[in-house]
């Protein structure tokens, strides 16, 4: 149970999600492209806990902030959301304080959104400087207008967000010189979102980090040959390198 609730302390980033986490520190715009069950989401949720606690480790090299932030994080729908990004934040619904954030930051008890079963609105975070963070929880099924008006240090987008949205999101940094990023698995192709960052990103402010299934440890190579066998022969680029999905069949 105590190390349930110390997940942040113990966290130690695969080679490629350290890259993730470091180019931050320069880059604005992020784009993380990664297989399934990788560790993509995973880097994504830390970084996110890192920020809004201020508990930073002393091998990190990314961005820091010293004082308190707010930031967006969101997925497809509320349902996915609440699964993933929540879930990884937070822990499971009956479980709260056993995800990246530590229980003890969690100020009283986060608000629900309206229309999705156990799915939190907006939280309260203790920041290491004594104030206090902000996140709110989103979903792209919502739209564009659920995004304009706020102003934020940051935004993780849990899979491809539209393109509007996407931009939407960037914006809201504008005023504080925030951040985005995206942590997903490229099987919608070359979207209008992908195509900025892949082949190679279209600024400065851009960076691409593919982890292929290679790069994750907790598979021994026996289990990755029997995963990659598992994936239809055109789904096998996306769901096990991380390289956009180009069309359905054997020939594109």
């Amino acid at each position: 149970r105590r190390r349930s609730l110390t997940r942040l302390t113990r966290y130690r980033p695969y080679t490629k999600q350290a890259e993730f986490h470091e180019a931050g520190a320069t880059k604005r715009e992020r784009l993380f492209l990664a297989g399934n069950q990788l560790g993509k989401t995973v880097g994504g949720g830390a970084e996110v806990a890192m920020h809004l606690t201020g508990q930073y480790p002393d091998w990190w090299k990314g961005r820091r902030w010293d004082r308190p932030t707010v930031w967006g994080a969101a997925g497809v729908t509320g349902e996915t959301t609440r699964d993933t990004v929540q879930r990884i934040l937070f822990g499971r619904i009956d479980e709260l304080g056993t995800g990246w954030i530590p229980g003890d930051c969690i100020i009283g008890k986060p608000s629900r959104a309206m229309g999705v079963a156990d799915l939190f609105d907006t939280i309260q975070i203790k920041h290491v400087s004594g104030g206090v963070s902000h996140l709110a929880l989103k979903f792209y099924e919502k739209g564009r207008a659920k995004w304009q008006a706020e102003t934020l240090d940051g935004v993780w987008f849990d899979k491809e967000p539209p393109q509007d949205i996407y931009s939407e999101g960037l914006t809201r940094t504008n005023a504080t010189g925030g951040c985005v990023f995206v942590t997903a698995t490229p099987l919608m192709g070359m979207t209008e979102v992908v195509r900025q960052f892949y082949p190679e990103p279209t600024t400065p402010d851009r960076a691409l980090i593919q982890m292929t299934i290679a790069d994750a440890e907790h598979y021994t190579p026996e289990e990755r040959e029997r995963i990659i066998k598992s994936y239809p022969p055109h789904e096998r680029e996306a769901r096990s390198k991380g390289i956009p999905m180009l069309g359905s069949g054997r020939i594109f």
